[in-house]
């Protein structure tokens, strides 16, 4: 069965004439009797029966019709899809992101870009650093922005755009509130809320408290940033975040101070799958991702 085929019965249909059918397509009538012909032959069954000089659809016919008309659907939308994958300024971006850096820096990039590329869309998916490398690697998302970036392997490439400090989240009242900076050894006796298990974020943090030689004690854990922040507002914990979710967004009754001892800084960037290439319109938000945050590393020197 072809696709000229199914053309041409289509056009017989709608027109119930394979005279007037071949001149809307274009072709002489015999080519059309010839295809339909060949189609019923094929399918064993009279899609068409002649009525004088016009046809009608048979009831196998109408059949025929009522799910061609559907994947003849399908195809159209596949192919502007391909069309849509080939052209880097209409084309859909599958984008993962964790959950800390969903309140800044990724609708600022977005934003930023979407102001030279309106036609371009996104699919978001949200998760750990392990869920969106996972995803990544099988195919399912395109890159992922990530926190703290990992190493290259055979399998993804990385980029880091910035590196950042991380602060201490206190409630407003607490005996450290305040100093002007702290000590992380100086919280060796408080509750901490963290991110959950499977959380880089949450690695990152229990490896500065080891730095100054003490397990942290977890009170609570939670994969949502918003979360974490109120339970510190509720005076039931304290924490490490990065400092663009705590210079312009401290929650009320809380108060963020920067760590003196140890140094504590995540890295921001992507991971790229390496087993397959990337569409031109992943290829035009990489290359803007690279040249926006080149700009704004000089900007900050």
């Amino acid at each position: 069965m072809e696709l000229r085929q199914i053309k041409y019965f289509m056009e017989v249909a709608k027109e119930e004439h394979v005279t007037e059918a071949a001149y809307r397509l274009h072709v002489a009538q015999s080519a059309v009797s010839r295809q339909i012909a060949k189609l019923e032959d094929e399918l064993g069954v009279e899609l068409f029966s002649r009525e004088g000089r016009n046809v009608k659809l048979t009831h196998a016919g109408r059949i025929f019709l009522q799910h061609i008309e559907l994947a003849m659907a399908e195809i159209d939308r596949a192919v502007a899809a391909v069309d849509s994958y080939l052209n880097p300024e209409t084309g859909k971006i599958r984008l993962g992101f964790p959950n800390s850096l969903a309140t800044k820096t990724l609708p600022r990039v977005i934003s930023a870009f979407r102001s030279q590329y309106a036609d371009i869309g996104f699919d978001f998916h949200q998760g750990s650093n392990k869920e969106l490398r996972e995803l990544v690697e099988r195919g399912e998302i395109d890159f992922a922005f990530v926190s703290p970036v990992p190493e290259s392997t055979h399998e993804i490439s990385t980029e880091i755009f910035f590196s950042e400090n991380m602060r201490v989240l206190l409630p407003d009242h607490h005996r450290l509130a305040k100093r002007e900076e702290v000590n992380l050894r100086e919280l060796r006796h408080d509750q901490f809320v963290l991110f959950r298990t499977g959380y880089d974020m949450r690695k990152l943090v229990i490896e500065a408290c080891r730095q100054v030689s003490f397990e942290p004690k977890v009170g609570f854990e939670s994969e949502d940033i918003y979360t974490i922040k109120g339970l510190v507002e509720a005076g039931l914990g304290v924490s490490l975040l990065p400092e663009t979710l705590l210079i312009e967004q401290t929650p009320p009754g809380t108060i963020s101070l920067p760590i003196s001892v140890p140094q504590v800084t995540r890295t921001v960037g992507v991971i790229v799958t390496k087993v397959r290439t990337l569409s031109p319109s992943e290829k035009l938000f990489y290359n803007f991702l690279i040249e926006y945050y080149d700009r704004l590393n000089q900007f900050s020197l």
